[in-house]
């Protein structure tokens, strides 16, 4: 497919507390309609409620925000006209979403993976997208674990494959491991 004028896709890696989420909106930040898209799913779980009022507080008030923990492929359509840009934060919960939602339905789970990259293929608007960095860690004891290693750890390779720019995020600073960055957002 061909990419369409305009359209940038930034893939933002990283471990835990590493920087990423804080850099992607100062990318983002650039733009002056930003949409962002929240996977992350509102549960019975007061850590979890914390962060997501933390990232909430963090983010510029004008910007939309839309809370879409599976259909981030009719996000990106529907805001294109509403927008300058899409930050969609985090798909490390997206996979864990769409395990959930799909169990061993590995072929449902492969399509929502596909359907996401073509759509970042076809988009007009930019794109940054945020996630963990899986690979680097300790091998999961229990086999769930090593599941949701190695399905975050394939939507990050298939998002980084069609991404124009990814960087790898440690101690905050910016690693560029594919492509570049317009200008200086260090």
């Amino acid at each position: 497919m061909q990419k369409n004028q305009g359209n940038s896709v930034i893939l933002v890696l990283g471990g835990v507390r590493s920087g990423k989420s804080r850099y992607a909106q100062q990318l983002a930040e650039h733009c002056s309609r930003v949409t962002f898209v929240a996977t992350a799913e509102r549960r019975d779980d007061e850590e979890m409620h914390r962060k997501i009022e933390r990232h909430r507080a963090d983010r510029p008030a004008h910007w939309t925000t839309v809370e879409e923990p599976i259909a981030l492929v009719r996000v990106i359509q529907t805001s294109e006209d509403n927008c300058d840009a899409i930050l969609i934060d985090c798909l490390t919960l997206f996979g864990a979403n769409l395990m959930e939602a799909y169990g061993s339905n590995k072929a449902g789970l492969e399509a929502c993976i596909e359907d996401l990259c073509a759509a970042l293929k076809t988009t007009s608007r930019k794109v940054i997208l945020v996630s963990n960095e899986v690979g680097s860690g300790v091998v999961p004891a229990y086999a769930l674990g090593r599941r949701f290693r190695d399905v975050v750890g394939e939507i990050n390779q298939r998002v980084a494959t069609v991404a124009d720019t990814v960087l790898l995020m440690v101690a905050g600073l910016p690693l560029i491991l594919k492509g570049s960055l317009e200008g200086d957002h260090r």
